[in-house]
């Protein structure tokens, strides 16, 4: 049976936690360990988290549960100490605030890769597929506007990051050996799931559309609270792995875009 980590990275996160940990208390799918890497809070997310394990440990359809809670470096720092730890065949990382959608989302992605398998590709590198968009409540907000392609590959991520890091389900043993970039404060997620892919392409493995919604992403973030900073080194993970020029015409036309998108609305009050 395919076995799953999800890596929840916590720090002073009392209120955000619970829907991620009742999300994935939920799944009926029984190969799941979860992870909480906290980075030393100091409000009760570590109480939650204990509340949660005994829980879980309790339940007939609970999940394996391990808890630490250590300073770090900042949240790529912990996501490494996830990568370090985690034992399933793929990893995830779900942080506080974001959650999965359905009871069956771990199932239905064990079998997408049981699928792929089946048609001679192998163990997926990735297992990837749509994310709504939730406020720091929870409540749903909308479809997340960028979308997965039908076939993802590395050269995808030309475009934006078309998968939300939160639906990106990548295999530990690559995933492990292309940790995150501590060099990048704000865009390492984006750096990391490149390289993922483009080990994919090297071994030549598949990478599975689910063809669902698999996550629910809170919009707040660090990449939202320091936006500047994070389009600067997004565009400097960009150019790296494509190039400075096709990289500084592809984020002149991602300007256009938003400035169209944002005249739209006002273009049809106008009309009416």
């Amino acid at each position: 049976m395919i076995k799953f980590s999800i890596v929840t990275i916590t720090f002073n996160a009392e209120g955000a936690l619970p829907r991620t940990l009742e999300s994935v208390l939920r799944q009926g799918y029984p190969a799941i360990e979860h992870l909480i890497v906290d980075g030393a809070s100091a409000d009760g997310t570590l109480g939650v988290a204990y509340d949660y394990k005994r829980r879980s440990d309790s339940a007939a359809n609970g999940h394996a549960v391990a808890i630490s809670s250590e300073p770090d470096r900042g949240l790529y720092d912990a996501m490494n100490k996830g990568l370090a730890r985690a034992t399933g065949d793929y990893v995830c990382f779900l942080n506080a605030g974001d959650y999965l959608p359905a009871t069956d989302t771990i199932g239905l992605l064990a079998r997408t890769a049981a699928s792929a398998m089946d048609a001679g590709g192998g163990l997926p590198a990735v297992i990837y597929g749509d994310t709504d968009i939730v406020d720091d409540a929870g409540r749903y907000l909308g479809p997340r506007r960028l979308r997965p392609p039908r076939n993802l590959s590395w050269r995808s991520f030309r475009h934006g990051m078309l998968v939300c890091h939160q639906a990106f389900y990548a295999r530990t043993d690559i995933a492990r050996r292309t940790p995150y970039d501590l060099k990048y404060k704000y865009s390492a997620d984006v750096d990391w799931c490149i390289r993922v892919m483009k080990e994919a392409a090297r071994q030549r493995l598949p990478l599975a559309n689910a063809r669902a919604t698999i996550a629910c992403y809170t919009q707040e973030g660090q990449t939202t609270l320091h936006h500047r900073e994070s389009l600067r080194e997004r565009f400097s993970v960009m150019a790296c792995h494509y190039g400075v020029a096709p990289t500084a015409i592809m984020h002149a036309w991602f300007v256009v875009r938003e400035l169209l998108r944002r005249l739209r609305p006002h273009a049809g009050r106008q009309r009416r």
